[in-house]
């Protein structure tokens, strides 16, 4: 069984940054393919950033630039470092290994002044 626990949300003035983490257990293949996803009140799920264990990358276009995912094999963790966080970044943001479809419960990120 793999489970997904995201974690490093918090409260930040626009312009701040935020580290979100996710570590994966359960499977030695469970990061094989990571994505970060968010979704603000009302407001459809949107496709933040993936990483693939290759390191290819492919991120949402109103986060280039600004956002950066990476990844800790050795730790089954990946990372999201938001940098430049504007107000409308405020969302629960979950991570999801595609290889099984699991989702983490999220954590809340809240940009405002």
């Amino acid at each position: 069984q793999v489970q997904l626990v995201e974690s490093g949300g918090g409260l930040v003035q626009p312009g701040g940054s935020l580290r979100l983490s996710c570590q994966a257990s359960g499977s030695i293949f469970s990061i094989y393919r990571m994505q970060w996803f968010r979704q603000a009140p009302g407001k459809q799920r949107e496709f933040v950033a993936e990483e693939f264990s290759t390191g290819s990358t492919n991120y949402a276009e109103f986060v280039k630039g600004r956002f950066t995912i990476s990844r800790d094999n050795a730790k089954n963790t990946i990372y999201l470092q938001m940098d430049s966080l504007k107000p409308e970044d405020t969302a629960v943001y979950r991570c999801n290994s595609v290889v099984g479809d699991y989702w983490g419960q999220g954590t809340q990120v809240t940009v405002s002044s």
